[in-house]
C-alpha cells in the first residue's frame, strides 16, 4: 500500500509540468491536482507517523519531531529550487519535472525502510468498540476543537508575510526568502518542543506555545524591513513549527489501552478534523484582507484569537486528563 500511495503523489507534479495535455480548463484540472496531491500526501503522512510511534515509548514525542521537521526542511529547499529555475532557462516544466523525480527517490527510499512493528488493528466488534471509545471521550473532542481553532489561524502569517512585506517596502529581492526564513526557524520548532514534551509532557508544552504563536502572530505588523522581516519569520518559525509538531505527540497522551488499539483512530480522526482547518482558515483570512483595501488587522486579529482560543480548549481538556490518569506529566 505505501508503494501505491508513492505512486499517486509522485505522478501529480508530472500532470501539473504538462498541464497544457489536460483535457479540461486550467482552473478544473488544478483542482483534480490538487485533490489527487491532497489524497496522496494525505495516505502518505499518517502511516509514516503512526510507524514511528510504534518503535519510541520515551522518547516518541522527539522520534516524531523529526519525521515532521522533514517538511521544514523542504519547505526551505523547495521555494529556493523552483524559483530559480522557473526564472532561468529550465522553465516551468524541468522544474516541476525535476521536484517530482527527487520526491519519487525519497519516497521509494522510505517506502523501504518503513515497518509497521504493531500488528494491524484487529476488526470486527472490538474495532467499533475502540471508535466509539474515541469519538465519546470528551476530553479528546474538546482537544480536537482546540487543535481545529489553532490550525485555522496558525498558517495565516505563512500564507500572508510575503505579501506584507513586499507591500511595505521589503526588498523584492530579500522576499521571496522571507517564507524559507520561517521555515528554517521551523526544523529547530519542530524537534527542540519535542524534546521538552519527552521530558514535560507534550499537552504541557503545546499549550504554552500556542499562546505564544497567537501572540506573535501581531508581530507581524513589525514585518516593514528586512530586519523586521526576518526576526519575525525567525520567532513565529520556531515557536508555530512546534504547535504543528507536538500536537500529533499530545493526541497520543489521550490514549488509553494499553494495545494501543485506539492510537491510529485518534491520529486519524485528528488528521481529519484538521484538514477542515487548513481548507478554511487561509481563504477566511483572504476575505477578511479584502484586497485592493489590505485590512491587514482584520486577518491577524482573526489568527491571534483562534489560535489563543484552541489553547484556552487544550487548557480544559488537560484539566480532565489531568484527573483521568492521576498525573501532571501530559
Amino acid at each position: 500500500m505505501p508503494d501505491t500511495f508513492t505512486i499517486v503523489y509522485s505522478a501529480d507534479p508530472w500532470f501539473i509540468s504538462s498541464r497544457r495535455h489536460l483535457p479540461i480548463g486550467t482552473t478544473d484540472g488544478l483542482i483534480i491536482l490538487g485533490v489527487g496531491m491532497g489524497i496522496g500526501m494525505g495516505l502518505m503522512f499518517l502511516p509514516s507517523l503512526q510507524v514511528t510511534s510504534h518503535y519510541f515509548a520515551r522518547r516518541r514525542s522527539l522520534a516524531m519531531g523529526f519525521v515532521i521537521s522533514g517538511s521544514s526542511i523542504g519547505g526551505c529547499l523547495y521555494p529556493v529550487l523552483l524559483n530559480n529555475m522557473f526564472t532561468r532557462t529550465s522553465g516551468f516544466g524541468t522544474g516541476v519535472r525535476a521536484v517530482a523525480f527527487m520526491d519519487l527517490g525519497l519516497l521509494i527510499i522510505a517506502n523501504f525502510v518503513m515497518r509497521a512493528r504493531l500488528p494491524p488493528k484487529r476488526g470486527g466488534k472490538e474495532g467499533e468498540s475502540v471508535f466509539k471509545e474515541v469519538i465519546t471521550d470528551g476530553p479528546y473532542l474538546l482537544f480536537i476543537f482546540g487543535s481545529f481553532l489553532i490550525f485555522w489561524g496558525i498558517f495565516v502569517p505563512f500564507f500572508y508575510l510575503q505579501l506584507y512585506a513586499a507591500l511595505h517596502g521589503v526588498s523584492p529581492g530579500f522576499v521571496r526568502y522571507s517564507i524559507t526564513v520561517m521555515n528554517a526557524a521551523s526544523i529547530l520548532g519542530r524537534t527542540v518542543p519535542n524534546f521538552v514534551a519527552d521530558i514535560c509532557g507534550p499537552l504541557n508544552v503545546m499549550i504554552p506555545i500556542s499562546i505564544i504563536s497567537g501572540s506573535l502572530v501581531f508581530a507581524m505588523f513589525g514585518a516593514t524591513s528586512i530586519g523586521g522581516t526576518v526576526v519575525f519569520g525567525i520567532f513565529y518559525g520556531f515557536f508555530s513549527g512546534g504547535v504543528v509538531s507536538v500536537v500529533t505527540p499530545a493526541a497520543v497522551s489521550f490514549v488509553s489501552r494499553k494495545d494501543h488499539l485506539d492510537l491510529g483512530i485518534r491520529i486519524g480522526l485528528l488528521s481529519f478534523t484538521l484538514a477542515f482547518a487548513l481548507l478554511t482558515g487561509n481563504p477566511i483570512a483572504g476575505a477578511l484582507l479584502s484586497p485592493p483595501a489590505y485590512r491587514w488587522h482584520l486577518p491577524l486579529i482573526f489568527a491571534a484569537v483562534v489560535t489563543i482560543c484552541g489553547a484556552v480548549c487544550y487548557l480544559t481538556a488537560r484539566s480532565a486528563l489531568v484527573k483521568r490518569k492521576a498525573t501532571q506529566l501530559l
